[in-house]
């Protein structure tokens, strides 16, 4: 596949997507836009694996290791602040989230336009949670890209 090719399958691809999103939406079916952009992304990956002509070099290689490093240095950063300014918000608020009882007769309470703080509250924490998660991962490729390229080889004049 010629490298041109390959570009245009990719804006095919992201416009597949875009589609699919809505219909997901449409359909209140979130599984359908997770499981499309997965299959999307492979797509993507296998075929730019096919493309004939050279895309990447050292020299660009070297640029997307070092960009991709300084975008999580910069991003767990930004998105932990974030994530901890949402649990304080959710949770420096009472967790009942039932309005007051209403002072008239029994059964005339208006209906409750509270909205659901303990769900912002989750949702904070499963983003702490899944920033955790990108550390470990982090982590744990450096640990076995370290083994598998040598950097915790032990010198042999050390010994």
């Amino acid at each position: 596949m010629k490298r041109n090719t390959f570009y245009l399958l990719a804006g095919i691809v992201a416009l597949a997507e875009v589609g699919i999103f809505w219909l997901s939406v449409e359909l209140e079916r979130p599984i359908l836009i997770q499981v499309a952009f997965v299959l999307g992304v492979l797509l993507l990956y296998a075929a730019r694996r096919a493309v004939e002509e050279r895309i990447e070099d050292e020299r660009t290689a070297m640029i997307t290791q070092k960009a991709a490093l300084r975008t999580l240095e910069v991003f767990w950063v930004a998105f932990f602040a974030i994530s901890l300014g949402s649990a304080v918000v959710a949770f420096s608020r009472p967790l009942g989230l039932r309005p007051p009882p209403h002072p008239g007769p029994p059964g005339t309470a208006p209906p409750p336009d509270v909205l659901e703080l303990p769900f912002i509250g989750g949702f904070a924490l499963f983003q702490m949670a899944l920033l955790c998660l990108m550390i470990f991962l982090y982590v744990g490729f450096r640990m076995y890209y370290a083994r598998k390229y040598g950097e915790w080889d032990t010198d042999e004049e050390q010994d």
